[in-house]
């Protein structure tokens, strides 16, 4: 391994055999679906547990209050599980952030609750790869890099919520109160089944418009309503034309209705926005504004907006380039070819980039088929990936990555 020292040797060693297999098949074992409060609960012990091994203090923290709107249009209280933060040397030259998330796509109630092999390479099961063998690598590289010297001029939090899988409304705070300060960040999120990085992100925005309209018989009277329902599909048909390079929009649902005979009084429009920059985010806004105002006039209808975007866009800028560079220096010295390619996906390494902190945001292991019953884990990339971010946090703790670029 080219530029690698003994004593690197020795700590790359150390993360490849800790017992990541074990740990995510265990962790793996425990449905912990983001609305699955029970079972998020006994992850967040488990994760406790495991992580209390390091140094410093964990502990597990109250979610923020989160409101919802139901389909009847009314705003309602969502509940969410704790989230866990270890805090170590605050005091420490060299300050860094580690995030991952203990929640699945899926709820307590699916089908898809246990493991498989599909071969001797590869395990089948909810969250192998998104994101429990994730966890396991950076809890294995951190292990590694506490047993050495460097480990002294390291401090880090680490951040694993309950609530990524729905847009981590209740850990958004969280999140930005652990990045101040940070030189660097990492998230655990799952790289392609190839080894390929997430370089830019689009942001993400969900929002929830009611629509009030006014009843009539279907029959008798029909001229004397104001179809909610029409309403919402006009509107819904108007942000999708507003898709354009850099934003695209996805009206994903409508509640409400009546009886046949019934013109319909109410309706709930759910939808989403990927914009690119954040000037795609404000012609998000504008388009939103000028269709509700448009349509509210024309339908004769009443609209209020919730929502908003919680995951802004993560462009790579030179802080993000240079962190990669150190990432795929990192690789090559341990024979590992590392690329990055722009997604349309998005995960907490959106509101952290948003801090102004460059982040790197798919160090978990490689995998496929994420966010649904076919989602694998290869097992092999778990030591890889622990040998990959033990190194890349040992070359941050001997001084080699400032925000200005790379040392030598």
């Amino acid at each position: 391994m080219r530029g690698i020292s003994s004593s690197e040797l020795a700590v790359l060693k150390v993360a490849a055999h800790a017992p990541m297999l074990e740990q995510t098949e265990k962790w793996a074992g425990v449905n912990s679906g983001s609305r699955n409060l029970a079972g998020l609960a006994v992850m967040a012990d488990m994760l406790a547990e495991a992580f209390g091994a390091l140094p410093g203090a964990v502990t597990l923290i109250d979610p923020e209050p989160v409101e919802t709107v139901a389909p009847d249009g009314q705003s309602t209280a969502l509940a969410h599980g704790r989230h866990l933060r270890l805090s170590v040397r605050p005091e420490a030259p060299v300050q860094i952030l580690l995030t991952g998330h203990m929640d699945t796509v899926f709820p307590a109630d699916h089908g898809f609750q246990t493991l498989r092999w599909l071969d001797e390479r590869t395990l089948n099961g909810p969250g192998v790869a998104d994101m429990k063998g994730g966890l396991a690598v950076m809890l294995a590289a951190l292990h590694a890099v506490e047993a050495t010297p460097e480990a002294a001029r390291l401090g880090y939090d680490v951040i694993i919520n309950s609530d990524e899988e729905v847009g981590s409304p209740s850990s958004a705070s969280l999140l930005r109160q652990a990045a101040t300060g940070k030189l660097a960040a990492f998230t655990y999120e799952p790289a392609l089944p190839d080894g390929t990085l997430a370089g830019a992100r689009a942001g993400s925005g969900n929002f929830a418009i009611v629509v009030t309209g006014l009843s009539a018989h279907a029959g008798r009277n029909p001229d004397d309503g104001r179809n909610a329902l029409l309403a919402a599909a006009d509107l819904a048909l108007r942000l999708k034309a507003g898709s354009r390079t850099g934003l695209s929009c996805n009206p994903a649902r409508i509640d409400g209705g009546s009886p046949n005979n019934v013109v319909p009084d109410h309706a709930l429009l759910h939808v989403n926005f990927r914009p690119r920059t954040p000037a795609d985010e404000d012609r998000a806004r504008q388009l939103l504004e000028q269709a509700i105002a448009q349509v509210s006039l024309e339908h004769d209808v009443t609209m209020h907006l919730h929502g908003g975007f919680g995951r802004p866009p993560k462009p790579m800028d030179a802080k993000a380039e240079s962190l990669f560079s150190l990432v795929r220096r990192c690789g090559s010295e341990l024979g590992l070819p590392i690329a990055w390619r722009d997604t349309g996906g998005v995960c907490d390494g959106n509101n952290i980039a948003a801090c102004g902190v460059p982040v790197v945001d798919t160090m978990g292991v490689r995998g496929g088929n994420i966010h649904s019953d076919l989602e694998y884990l290869a097992v092999d990339s778990l030591a890889e990936r622990a040998r990959l971010s033990a190194l890349v946090l040992l070359r941050m703790a001997q001084g080699h990555f400032s925000t200005g670029g790379m040392k030598a």
